[in-house]
């Protein structure tokens, strides 16, 4: 395949990718303005924090695929992706450690104010007596909005360092559930009585239309006088604007990975009031920029990249899995040519759109099983004339 990589990439990652037969072309300086000018002709367009817009979808001529090396996907235009059948895949949980790494560096740096020591000292000052007044952590509650990768691996370390956890209760998988309760979880109903229960406040939430502005102005009234704010997912899910209002009336602490106007580029200035505030502790959105996390997560691309040469799509995120309103139906048949062919020249002569199908080849290669999700009315008189085909074992309707 022909593959783009705009973003840094391991060396390692892309020679693998050339010893596979691909084609590589690695740009690791386009920004969003000039990737629409580079992305014609490739197959698979592989970015970390490079913006893919509309315009670039409109570009490419050939993409099948979009590689978010990392887990978040809202700098990719997944709408205009999926109108154009591309497929975008993420690299999930892959930097989990890396963030949760700086998440508690952040706690760490805030209970000793670590930065303002090492300013000062610098500056030739000596302030002991200002700076022996950290509360410590061994028994405060931290409090994690969004219970992920990420979240399980700050849980996992903060509880080293004898924190109370709590969450939000919701409906989980059971393996995850059993190592909550591992971890003595405190659970309650809802993020605004989270963030009155505890002393830290640490988000780890993708960025969604839920999720925007999650910390607004209601849920900083609920916090606690001297309450500390820890923000290393999305930027957006902060409202900087209430925060700025409240963080000294409040007397919060906030360490933040992310800001609103943080350049997008590796380098360049910033004007951002929140980070030039006293009590902000900031980070250069570096959270997954470990060397440990990036290997890794190289490693997920190339899994991705893989799969997909090899007919399998993992870990698309714009795919829907099941449409509403649609009937599933599975036709078991001889593995020959033209059979799936009638069948879905009947489903056509019947007005029934299809929206998803699979066809699994059973061992020998004789027969297969194909399931389709049917957009439209399967009446039993169709399901009749799929049984008649002569290559058809069996059809039926999946309840």
């Amino acid at each position: 395949m022909r593959i783009l990589v705009a973003d840094k990439f391991p060396e390692p990652g892309l020679q693998q990718l050339r010893d596979g037969g691909h084609t590589v072309e690695f740009q690791p300086d386009l920004s969003g303005e000039t990737l629409p000018g580079a992305v014609a002709g490739h197959e698979v367009l592989v970015v970390r924090s490079t913006e893919v817009d509309a315009a670039v979808i409109d570009a490419a001529t050939d993409l099948a695929l979009i590689v978010r090396a990392g887990a978040g996907t809202n700098t990719i235009d997944k709408k205009a992706a999926a109108a154009r059948a591309i497929h975008v895949s993420n690299v999930p949980g892959r930097n989990a450690v890396a963030v949760a790494e700086l998440t508690l560096g952040l706690i760490l740096a805030i209970d000793r104010r670590i930065a303002d020591n090492v300013r000062d000292l610098r500056a030739g000052a000596w302030d002991k007596k200002t700076y022996s007044q950290g509360r410590g952590l061994m028994g405060r509650r931290l409090g994690i909005v969004g219970i992920g990768s990420i979240g399980l691996a700050v849980a996992s370390r903060a509880a080293a360092f004898g924190l109370h956890l709590h969450g939000i209760a919701k409906p989980r998988r059971a393996e995850v559930e059993e190592r909550l309760d591992e971890l003595e979880f405190t659970m309650h109903q809802s993020v605004a009585d989270l963030a009155a229960a505890v002393d830290i406040l640490s988000f780890h939430v993708p960025a969604t239309a839920e999720t925007r502005r999650l910390l607004d102005r209601d849920l900083l009234e609920r916090l606690k006088p001297g309450a500390v704010i820890i923000n290393t997912s999305r930027a957006d899910v902060v409202d900087e604007a209430a925060l700025l209002e409240v963080i000294d009336q409040k007397e919060l602490w906030v360490g933040a990975d992310v800001f609103d106007d943080e350049p997008a580029a590796g380098q360049g200035e910033i004007t951002s009031v929140l980070a030039g505030h006293p009590r902000v502790y900031g980070t250069h959105h570096i959270g997954a920029s470990t060397e440990q996390a990036q290997d890794a997560v190289a490693v997920g691309t190339l899994d991705v990249i893989e799969a997909f040469a090899a007919g399998t799509v993992i870990n698309c995120v714009n795919l829907q899995p099941r449409v509403p309103d649609t009937t599933s139906i599975t036709v078991r048949h001889r593995d020959e040519v033209g059979v799936l062919a009638g069948v879905l020249t009947l489903i056509r002569d019947a007005g029934i759109n299809v929206e998803h199908m699979n066809n699994l080849v059973f061992d020998g290669a004789t027969a297969a099983s194909a399931t389709l999700d049917l957009k439209g009315a399967v009446t039993e008189s169709l399901m009749d004339r799929l049984r008649e085909l002569p290559a058809v074992i069996h059809a039926r309707v999946n309840t």
